[in-house]
């Protein structure tokens, strides 16, 4: 799924949106959950390095920018081990937070960060 699906959606919640996150959740008006989040494997780390803006910012406006932009696998300088910096900026008219995922592995395993919508559970009993 495209981050950029966010765009025009109304949030009403935002969570886990802190450094060193593994997962961050956004919940629409419409009661839609979507997840940034990374599976975790053996001999890799991918988190939240840093969040810049307020993610207050994001809540009770419609998204007008969701962009998502990542630089390509570094080998770093053991010669071994990689890494991957992945940005997603969200703006409405509020304000603009920009999300930065930071993955190291030791070059066999995957750094990318993974968007999806979740399946919810919706409560049908009417007692």
């Amino acid at each position: 799924m495209d981050f950029n699906s966010l765009q025009g959606k109304t949030l009403v919640a935002v969570t886990g949106c802190y450094k060193n996150s593994d997962e961050i959740r956004f919940i629409t008006i419409d009661g839609d959950c979507y997840r940034l989040f990374h599976q975790q494997s053996c001999c890799e780390d991918v988190r939240v390095e840093d969040v810049v803006g307020n993610p207050e910012d994001l809540i009770g406006s419609p998204v007008l920018r969701a962009e998502e932009r990542s630089n390509d696998v570094q080998v770093c300088e053991d010669g071994y081990s990689e890494e991957q910096w992945t940005f997603y900026t969200i703006a409405t008219i509020k304000g603009t937070v920009d999300l930065r995922w930071y993955g190291t592995s030791n070059g066999w395993y995957s750094t990318d960060v993974a968007f999806e919508q979740l399946e919810l559970d919706h409560d049908t009993n009417t007692d």
